[in-house]
């Protein structure tokens, strides 16, 4: 399956679900994003872009990546998976030191629709950086909780989420 996979902020586009999905045998297009340099509506169009030119199957985004690939999903009708979603980055990102204007972060969430079809979110019960998962769970009728887990995808056991959200093996 082809899989657009889109890194959080200040991440890699070598993330642990990048390197996880090629592990599953995945063909994964992961581009490097800095959050820093560019907009977040470029970075939405730039996604757009790539989202054009490839037809991925599936969409995954992790934390940050994960606002941007709910974006793409709602927009292209994309089964996606979120990981450490980053639902809130004009709550978040402040806290992380982004010099940005995240004033475009609440336009961009006004956005989002109410419609949570084929999405689903992978979180972690003792995540970090994200103090709002409850508000994630509420919103998302797909929302599993690792309880021991993180905010880092390393820490969420991709593996077995991956096989069963994306590969859809009962497991």
């Amino acid at each position: 399956m082809k899989i657009l996979n889109i890194h959080g902020y200040k991440g890699s586009a070598e993330n642990t679900a990048c390197m996880v999905l090629k592990k599953l045998g995945h063909e994964v297009i992961s581009p490097h994003i800095d959050y820093d340099a560019k907009t977040p509506s470029q970075i939405r169009r730039d996604l757009k872009n790539i989202f054009n030119e490839n037809k991925p199957d599936y969409i995954v985004g992790t934390s940050l990546g994960g606002f941007f690939a709910l974006l793409l999903s709602q927009e292209f009708k994309a089964p996606t998976v979120l990981v450490s979603t980053c639902l809130c980055p004009f709550i978040t990102l402040p806290e992380l030191d982004y010099k940005g204007d995240i004033r475009i972060f609440m336009e961009l969430f006004g956005k989002i629709s109410d419609n949570f079809q084929n999405i689903s979110a992978v979180v972690g019960g003792k995540d970090e950086v994200i103090n709002y998962h409850g508000f994630t769970e509420n919103l998302m009728e797909e929302c599993y909780i690792v309880p021991e887990g993180k905010h880092s995808g390393a820490t969420l056991d991709l593996d077995y989420w991956f096989k069963k959200l994306i590969n859809n093996k009962e497991l």
